[in-house]
């Protein structure tokens, strides 16, 4: 039962999501026999059990606590794929500014040339061109030994390939994509958890526990760009579209849309996979923050007159695969150097620390941006886990879903922890079904959407609210006056932050 409970943490992380292709080890594949019978390839279940030890003792896991042997019996199922993070130890994440990133790369090189032979001109090799990292594949657990013992020049090493944790004991039976956040379902949404504005739209209840819709006599988030990393943005909403954007009293705002996720069974391909959504979920985020305060009866965003910039850097809402991680690390970086994205959204994560995804987190923060992450999702049995990553970092807004009923419990699926900075009112007292209203996957749609996801999504739209009502103000005021508007401020809750944001307060 223990093991059952810790293996199905990730699994049901987050908002149930999509299902994916995953490359699985054929469990007929004979596994490299090394002269140390205590080095041996460790099998996928004993990979899970340490790490299920970990999480028991710890209440964390990162790789840098895994032996030598874990940590390569990992890379070999991961289709042998390592995550080298180079350089010194601190805040050399990025190349820009750091002379010792050329040498530590070229002393990484050359140690792996020691034992793999040459990886650099190989088509199974990437390098970062702004993070100081590398995706290397390694046959031999004398890599890791001899990397391992180089901490001058070595920051992070990951088997990012691994995807088998999620599954439990099986990993040849494909996910369902329920149970990682996907939904492309029409639902019908209860008459009392919707209102109708001007000129036609409908307000989720949820709104009214903030005081969004007061706020919007002082600013509706004109002038501001908000970024989201997701699943894209359906090609089948109106309302997120080009045309329909600027719908009812929505006006002069753009919605851009990109995709920096690779669907491909080979780890080093680089055929990007475009920038609509399969899944649901990044169009159910997209919604609940930017959607057009319509005259078509359907649910506006929190931010209504903001302008959007959506990348597709995932195909779900679980950080399990290479491509995901690749994907979301290059969306981050992507959507820090543009100088008019001011807030950057993600509802998607992992259980534990990804180090490109880190090192791109960091790389956006240095350079302004606000950013919001989902504190975790999972079902009941599960969510005794904490706040999961990247909400875990310093450098982002951990946010959580609580019940209407006034005491701060949080939702039937919501995380919470420490890391926690504030909460969203968002699912009705004893039924976890009726949480909030958006615009649906397809044109003329809604369904509900609840979680730690919408949560997010809905602060990062209030954040989009305070930014145009002070355009010159810098990140850390925003993020002051966030808390200075919460319920708890100045004191900060064990498990629930600042609490939930007056928005009218905000923006006043």
């Amino acid at each position: 039962m223990k093991k059952l409970l810790m293996c199905s943490i990730a699994l049901t992380m987050l908002l149930f999501s999509c299902s994916k292709e995953e490359i699985v080890t054929p469990q007929s594949e004979a596994v490299p026999e090394l002269e140390d019978a205590f080095q041996k390839v460790l099998s996928i279940e004993e990979i899970n059990t340490y790490i299920d030890e970990q999480f028991q003792t710890t209440g964390s896991f990162d790789w840098t606590q895994a032996t030598n042997q874990v940590l390569y019996s990992a890379v070999y199922h991961g289709n042998k794929i390592l995550t080298v993070g180079y350089g010194s130890k601190g805040a050399s994440f990025e190349k820009a500014g750091d002379q010792e990133s050329p040498r530590a790369k070229q002393e990484v090189l050359q140690l792996i040339q020691e034992t793999e032979g040459t990886v650099e001109k190989s088509e199974r090799f990437y390098e970062d061109d702004i993070l100081n990292y590398m995706d290397v594949e390694v046959n031999s657990l004398q890599t890791i030994e001899q990397l391992r013992g180089r901490d001058d020049i070595i920051r992070y090493l990951e088997p990012n390939g691994y995807s088998f944790y999620q599954r439990g004991a099986s990993y040849d039976v494909p996910l369902p994509k329920s149970s990682k956040g996907c939904n492309k379902d029409n639902q019908t949404i209860a008459a009392p958890d919707y209102r109708n504005v001007a000129p036609g739209a409908q307000v989720s209840w949820t709104f009214d526990q903030h005081n969004i819709t007061q706020a919007w006599n002082y600013s509706t988030g004109a002038g501001v760009t908000v970024g989201v990393i997701d699943t894209g943005i359906s090609s089948s909403q109106y309302l997120l579209s080009n045309a329909g954007f600027n719908d009812g009293y929505s006006s002069n705002r753009t919605v851009q849309r990109y995709g920096t996720f690779i669907d491909s069974s080979w780890w080093w391909s680089n055929n990007l996979d475009g920038p609509h959504d399969k899944c649901g979920h990044g169009t159910s985020m997209a919604s609940t923050m930017t959607s057009p305060r319509n005259n078509d009866n359907l649910p506006v965003g929190v931010a209504y007159n903001s302008n959007l910039v959506s990348y597709r850097g995932t195909e779900d809402v679980v950080l399990d695969d290479y491509h995901e991680r690749k994907g979301v690390s290059n969306a981050l970086k992507a959507l820090a150097n543009r100088s008019d994205v001011k807030i950057i959204s993600m509802s998607i994560g992992y259980p534990w620390s990804i180090g490109n995804v880190k090192d791109a987190v960091r790389y956006a923060h240095s350079r302004g941006k606000l950013i919001f992450a989902a504190g975790g999702t999972s079902t009941s049995i599960t969510n005794w886990y904490g706040v999961i990553f990247p909400a875990s970092m310093s450098e982002t807004v951990a946010v959580t879903g609580i019940t209407d009923n006034g005491r701060y419990d949080r939702c039937d699926v919501c995380h919470s922890g420490s890391k926690i900075d504030f909460t969203v009112v968002m699912q009705r007292e004893g039924d976890g079904d009726r949480t909030a209203p958006v615009a649906g996957f397809y044109s003329g749609n809604r369904q509900y959407v609840g979680g730690s996801s919408v949560a997010t999504a809905t602060t990062a739209g209030i954040a989009a609210l305070v930014w145009a009502r002070y355009p010159s103000w810098s990140r850390d005021q925003v993020l002051s006056k966030l808390r200075q508007a919460a319920a708890f401020y100045p004191n900060k809750s064990s498990d629930y932050g600042y609490g939930n944001i007056d928005a009218l307060k905000a923006v006043q």
